[in-house]
């Protein structure tokens, strides 16, 4: 529990600083009053807005800056965006998509459909993460269609689609500018500047091609400590906060000038277990001690007071894909992880409380983390500590989200701490398929099951939805049982914002933080 005096303190503190920035911003903003202005706090921002990089494409869709052929409303369902129509063939090898007329970039240039297939063989040559996704022969322009042929069946290419990573960018311009002014796409607003790590400043794109955009600049800047972002809305210093947590609750019921919206989240949190030749979790052995050492009830409900649902497999509850059918082997059972130790040759040579590999050798897992999310130095923390009882020696190297995609892409970690989406292209299959299909580009902890690979595969190009909810159910138990990764837990996800701005909404696939419906009230 928080110290409430320090708290009061610091929330004393913040609340000067910020009044005096408020101040400030009142002033500059008092030489063009007319315009309509709101500021969003929001955390793990990125180094680059270069949409091909890592996932920083969804910073340019959650900034309201780029758009996909596809999207997902608030119900999770995919819905026509910069393609009007698209069908399938039977095979689902081939994609055809219409791409809808009069829609512009945010410069004016027209976008066509040969726009839009330069622009997704720009995405397939520059992002590993592409064949992921779907495996792409080639792409042809029929008329005001563009037709997808695949390699590899997909049954779910529309929802691929609409993962950020292929919004759709002018590549007529030089793109050399993207990565620190921003791509030239076509949603509602369009990038005026770009601070890594600090904020960025977006306006009115006034070419956009689906009716007015009400507000003439947004500012998005980066709040990465979750006191200081809910101490900036309740001074007025911002208009939304996202990533608030079940702790901030208390600082807002009740108060008529805040809207709170909750959604039981499509996230989760959790650690990769590097696998790799040479690496000492190597040994299943070790990952299962580890596993049955995590109390994921305690740190959910009692640390993170109840913002959690513990963890046990890669898809959450909230998603109908067997939960709570799933066998977990490796539950909390410190004296079964002790036991599993010492059978395995791990012993407390030393004596100083931390057992040592079978050859002898000190045991020191290093588990690379990042804190913009609260939630996840909690768990590190709680898990190093839970660990400590049972021996396993863990040292939390705490670094930025962009050191930490560089330190997941080169191997550099024994743990990685991760929290995604797990349903970003409706449901977890390309999710599944990213991290914990052998050839992955993203599967770094050197994951291997040949039966899990066939799995996704068959997956891939199966089209009834029963069917496909029972390959997901065994490719989750394939995984649990391989103790391949700890599945921390699955949050809660909070929306606070201030009433004086309406058309707030939560999205159960997180890529729209500011939309062309958020406007200030009359």
């Amino acid at each position: 529990m928080r110290n409430n005096v320090v708290k009061k303190v610091l929330a004393a503190t913040l609340a000067c600083m910020m009044t005096f920035s408020m101040t400030t911003m009142a002033q500059a903003k008092g030489d063009k009053n007319s315009d309509k202005e709101i500021t969003i706090g929001v955390t793990s921002f990125a180094d680059t807005l270069e949409p091909t990089e890592q996932y920083f494409s969804w910073v340019v869709s959650r900034y309201a800056i780029g758009e996909c052929l596809t999207k997902f409303d608030e119900n999770g369902e995919i819905v026509p965006c910069l393609a009007e129509e698209w069908e399938n063939s039977d095979d689902g090898k081939t994609w055809t998509f219409k791409i809808r007329e009069g829609v512009k970039f945010s410069n004016g240039d027209d976008m066509t459909p040969e726009m839009v297939k330069a622009s997704i063989e720009r995405t397939a040559e520059k992002s590993d993460r592409v064949p992921e996704f779907f495996d792409l022969d080639s792409i042809e322009v029929d008329g005001q269609n563009l037709v997808f042929h695949l390699n590899r069946a997909n049954a779910n290419m529309a929802g691929c689609l609409a993962d950020p990573l292929f919004l759709i960018v002018d590549t007529n311009v030089d793109d050399s500018t993207f990565a620190m002014e921003g791509p030239i796409c076509t949603g509602p607003y369009a990038v005026e500047s770009f601070s890594p790590t600090d904020s960025c400043v977006v306006v009115k794109n006034e070419n956009y091609w689906d009716g007015e955009v009400p507000l003439d600049k947004v500012t998005l800047k980066c709040v990465d400590d979750q006191t200081t972002r809910s101490m900036a809305l309740q001074t007025g210093e911002i208009d939304i906060a996202y990533n608030l947590k079940t702790e901030n609750l208390v600082e807002f019921e009740g108060n008529d000038n805040y809207e709170i919206q909750e959604l039981q989240s499509l996230r989760s949190t959790y650690a990769f277990m590097n696998q790799s030749e040479g690496r000492a979790l190597s040994d299943k052995a070790l990952r299962q001690a580890l596993l049955r050492g995590l109390d994921k009830e305690t740190y959910c409900n009692t640390l993170l007071e109840g913002g959690a649902t513990a963890g046990k497999a890669p898809v959450p509850p909230t998603l109908d894909f067997g939960f709570d059918e799933l066998n977990d082997e490796n539950a909390y059972d410190p004296d079964g992880a002790k036991k599993i130790l010492e059978e395995a040759g791990y012993k407390d040579v030393d004596g100083d409380g931390f057992v040592e590999t079978p050859d002898g050798d000190p045991l020191v897992l290093d588990f690379v983390i990042y804190t913009s999310r609260a939630e996840l130095g909690v768990y590190a923390q709680a898990a190093q500590a839970s660990l400590k009882e049972i021996g396993i020696n863990v040292n939390l190297n705490t670094v930025s989200y962009e050191t930490l995609l560089d330190m997941r892409d080169s191997g550099q970690y024994d743990l990685l701490i991760w929290n995604v989406l797990v349903a970003n292209t409706g449901d977890p299959e390309n999710y599944l398929r990213e991290n914990w299909y052998s050839s992955s580009a993203n599967n770094t902890a050197g994951y291997n099951n040949p039966d899990v690979d066939k799995l996704l595969d068959e997956l891939a190009q199966t089209f009834d939805e029963d069917k496909r909810k029972d390959l997901i159910v065994d490719i989750q138990q394939d995984i649990m049982d391989d103790a391949a990764t700890v599945f921390f837990g699955y949050e809660t996800t909070y929306l606070f914002s201030n009433k004086k701005v309406t058309g707030v909404k939560m999205y159960p696939m997180d890529y729209y933080w500011l939309t062309k419906d958020i406007t200030l009230a009359e």
